[in-house]
């Protein structure tokens, strides 16, 4: 199916970046529509600037001098990059990312995404390490596609949670993640991960009505396989 993404904001008046119909790069949003500018500030920070963009929020001057600068510059809160033709790949968002106790950034998204890419199992996963000196994964399964797995791997007749938490799982995981860490920096590879007993769901308040990832509630739901994670370890 050909896709083609774009990319922009409701104070860019939507469409700010979009692929071309023929010229296209996939996993990008795209290059800067007519009369649009996009450039990555020091931090990684996708900034906009044109005619769409928005002179400002309604009667909320200190909102506005928040994320627009005198110049017209506006600061998405996405984290990204521009290769050599001008193609914009979002790899973030600005609040997601994290430090390190090495000081190093990582930008749990763009690791997430990978590792979804190569796990044919997953169902979500939550990459943790911020003041850590090491990065740790939360894990869930996709529960049809690893029950059918478990139905041809001598784990028939086990309950999705007994599944989770069972050594040939943990070995299938492990595989998938060390084929991600191969093409990841060394402060942004999987030390440890955890597969969580069952999936995150809206019920939990884990997700949204979008199905989109709660982080801090996440984080707090299951903390105890955290820290369990970097028992021993120290912390900045």
């Amino acid at each position: 199916m050909h896709i083609l993404e774009g990319y922009g904001l409701t104070e860019s008046s939507a469409g700010t970046t979009v692929n071309p119909g023929e010229d296209y790069r996939v996993g990008t949003v795209g290059t800067p529509l007519p009369g649009s500018e996009v450039r990555i500030a020091e931090d990684g920070e996708i900034l906009l600037r044109g005619p769409g963009v928005m002179r400002g929020y309604h009667n909320q001057p200190e909102r506005t001098a928040e994320v627009l600068e005198s110049d017209g510059w506006f600061h998405t809160g996405d984290i990204g990059e521009i290769d050599k033709d001008g193609f914009v790949r979002i790899t973030d968002r600005k609040k997601d990312m994290f430090k390190t106790s090495g000081g190093k950034y990582v930008a749990p998204s763009e690791v997430e995404g990978r590792f979804k890419a190569v796990c044919p199992f997953v169902s979500n996963i939550l990459v943790i390490g911020a003041s850590r000196n090491f990065c740790t994964a939360l894990i869930t399964l996709d529960e049809p596609a690893i029950m059918q797995w478990a139905s041809s791997h001598g784990l028939g007749g086990r309950s999705y949670a007994e599944v989770c938490a069972s050594e040939q799982v943990d070995k299938l995981i492990d595989g998938f993640v060390r084929e991600l860490n191969t093409g990841l920096q060394r402060w942004q590879t999987i030390k440890k991960f955890t597969v969580l007993p069952r999936d995150l769901d809206i019920e939990h308040g884990e997700l949204t009505p979008s199905l989109k990832v709660k982080r801090p509630v996440v984080e707090r739901e299951h903390s105890a396989a955290i820290e369990k994670m970097y028992a021993g370890t120290v912390e900045a």
